[in-house]
């Protein structure tokens, strides 16, 4: 154990994910059981540079573990973007004697946090936390798995209406960047057609897809539409160019938006949450900085934070062959 550790701080940075309040939790007791301090910080690196710090022990996290969001809570910080923004952040680390964080969140925050190490040497930690599973270095990001849950549960509800009224539903998903939402929860919905960033399928061969199935003897559709797909402006122009050259489906636009983020996170992202929390305790007392906790193979893995910031996740091009059967 590195004797220069004896109280950590824990903070979530930008969008929230189902499993932060987990890896929180984890955070916490895994610094109880190994006797050292911890400290939460608030909102964020707003909170950071407001010293908005509280001591944690193992029951401050009790009954967190079901719950969404971050009990922390997340703020965007262009204070922060400065020097003088995380000199006054450093200030207050150093006066509530906090000697390492770990910051749960995204590209940004992990950006944030080894600009911070670079300035200040100051020991720093990251968990991959957001829906879109868009870091590398990782299988999975915290978050994740809810989110296909909740997509795939809306799906379902939304295809009783599509086959009550043989309507088409474009249903839009989060991915301004990467797809593998709307892949992953095409395939498991069972949708006729999925439009992801990676794969721009043009708009001539959405509406050959489209005819297909209706050929085929499908009396509605369900299309799924990553919010950075390429394959037209936004959703909304989709629906208005199948209107006018296939006047006979009738057809709807459904954007799932925030909810998302939302809801009780699944087994899979506690336990992950969990494992993550622990590693990221264990590397800084050891002396590690400016990594990122993942999991690679079921096995979790440490990975430069400049590397999982520039790394680019790709899509499973398995799962699309998969989904391109499955539409027969």
């Amino acid at each position: 154990m590195s004797s220069k550790i004896k109280k950590i701080g824990v903070l979530t940075s930008g969008g929230d994910s189902p499993g932060m309040n987990a890896a929180i939790r984890s955070v916490v007791r895994t610094c109880a059981y190994m006797e050292v301090d911890c400290v939460a910080i608030y909102r964020g690196y707003q909170g950071m540079i407001e010293g908005h710090f509280e001591p944690m022990n193992a029951r401050s996290v009790n009954n967190i573990i079901n719950k969404g969001g971050t009990i922390l809570k997340s703020a965007r910080c262009d204070d922060f973007r400065s020097k003088e923004g995380r000199k006054k952040a450093y200030d207050q680390l150093r006066a509530a004697g906090i000697d390492a964080f770990v910051v749960i969140g995204g590209d940004g925050s992990f950006t944030g946090a080894i600009t911070f190490n670079a300035e200040f040497n100051f020991p720093v930690m990251g968990i991959p936390g957001t829906i879109d599973n868009d870091i590398f270095g990782t299988n999975y990001t915290l978050g994740f798995d809810t989110a296909l849950n909740t997509v795939v549960d809306a799906i379902d509800k939304i295809r009783d209406t599509a086959s009550s009224h043989n309507r088409l539903f474009f249903v839009e998903v989060m991915g301004r960047d990467v797809g593998h939402i709307a892949l992953n929860a095409g395939v498991g919905a069972g949708a006729e057609e999925i439009l992801i960033p990676e794969e721009n399928l043009g708009l001539e061969r959405l509406l050959e897809s489209l005819k297909r199935s209706k050929a085929s003897g499908k009396s509605s559709s369900i299309v799924i539409v990553a919010e950075g797909d390429k394959t037209g402006k936004n959703v909304f122009e989709l629906k208005e160019y199948v209107e006018k050259h296939i006047p006979i489906y009738d057809v709807r636009v459904s954007v799932l938006g925030h909810m998302q983020r939302g809801g009780t996170p699944t087994c899979f992202d506690r336990v992950l949450a969990s494992r993550m929390g622990v590693k990221a305790v264990e590397a800084l007392l050891k002396g590690k900085t400016n990594l990122m906790v993942g999991i690679q193979n079921n096995k979790i893995t440490l990975t430069e934070i400049s590397e999982a910031i520039k790394g680019h996740t790709k899509i499973d091009k398995e799962l699309i062959r998969v989904s391109d059967i499955m539409t027969v």
